[in-house]
């Protein structure tokens, strides 16, 4: 019975996925053949004119920018916390961390929303302006003007960061407390310290499932919609300087679009999901590539 159900829940997985697939493609297609402009390049948004011209270009950019700065911010920090709890904190110390870490998962998105855009944003414009200053070398930290609002994709990965903190964190803890602890008290046996010990059989160990858990957070960043929508000064612009007002991402532009669209724009918004839906999986076939990679030398199998 057990092999039966577990099969089956495997299946009924698939064929649920499928079926998505095959409506977001079924219901793309319409507005795909009555685009006016290139889909993949363009990033005009314009569904209710006589000649419709719509692209996701702007929203893929907004996207992938937004999910690579809180995925450079939140993986360190995760890491770092997982390590705190299982190899530094004292046990009592460790459960009350971990506990509060994991309350942040509990958090609603409009929460952090509303706390990003009355909040975080008018604290962050500070920032904005160091870093343009001593880092506006770089094209992505170059920003046009003073500016009079922090609404931009790099307040918006700060946020996303935070909320896609907790689920890294909570699966790399649960990792790290399965190592083997003869790995551990032989790296120590041998003269280890305490770092050496977690650098030489903790972090090779554990590091699929750092991988596997950033990629659940990064999948948490690419579809999160209320806070984005909330935060983010949108525009359909490419906008690739992460300081400058502006930009969007595809999960915010169809919370923002889709309740005051046509038909045709309907449409169009359910072909940007499935460019999403697609990215999303090729992150997650690229992770599991990786992970199959570094699984057998990293002691998991030992």
């Amino acid at each position: 019975m057990f092999s039966g159900s577990s099969r089956g829940a495997g299946i009924l997985l698939l064929v649920i996925m499928a079926a998505i697939a095959v409506f977001l493609v079924t219901e793309a297609l319409g507005a795909l053949g009555d685009n006016e402009g290139n889909f993949l390049t363009d990033s005009t948004w314009v569904t209710d004119g006589s000649e419709p011209a719509f692209g996701v270009a702007g929203l893929v950019m907004g996207t992938v920018l937004s999910a690579a700065i809180a995925m450079l911010l939140a993986v360190p920090v995760a890491v770092g916390v997982a390590l705190f709890i299982t190899h530094y904190a004292p046990r009592r110390v460790a459960q009350t961390l971990g506990y509060i870490v994991d309350l942040l998962a509990a958090v609603p998105s409009v929460v952090f929303g509303l706390w990003g855009l009355v909040f975080l944003s008018p604290k962050l414009l500070g920032l904005h302006t160091w870093l343009s200053d001593y880092l506006g070398f770089i094209p992505i930290f170059d920003k046009d003007g003073a500016g009079a609002t922090a609404r931009t994709l790099f307040t918006c990965g700060i946020i996303l960061a935070i909320m896609i903190l907790p689920i890294i964190a909570a699966v790399t803890r649960e990792v790290f407390l399965q190592v083997p602890r003869a790995h551990e008290e032989a790296a120590l046996a041998l003269g280890a310290t305490r770092w050496e010990m977690i650098r030489t059989a903790v972090l090779p160990f554990g590091k699929p499932g750092i991988i596997s858990a950033s990629m659940l957070g990064l999948g948490r960043a690419l579809g999160e919609t209320i806070a984005v929508a909330m935060v983010l000064s949108s525009s359909q612009e490419l906008v690739y300087k992460i300081l400058d007002p502006g930009g969007n991402t595809i999960a915010a532009n169809i919370a923002n679009q889709f309740g005051e669209s046509n038909e045709l724009g309907r449409g169009a918004l359910i072909a940007s999901g499935l460019v999403l839906f697609l990215l999303t999986l090729l992150v997650n076939g690229a992770a599991r590539v990786v992970i199959n990679r570094h699984k057998e030398f990293s002691g998991a199998n030992a």
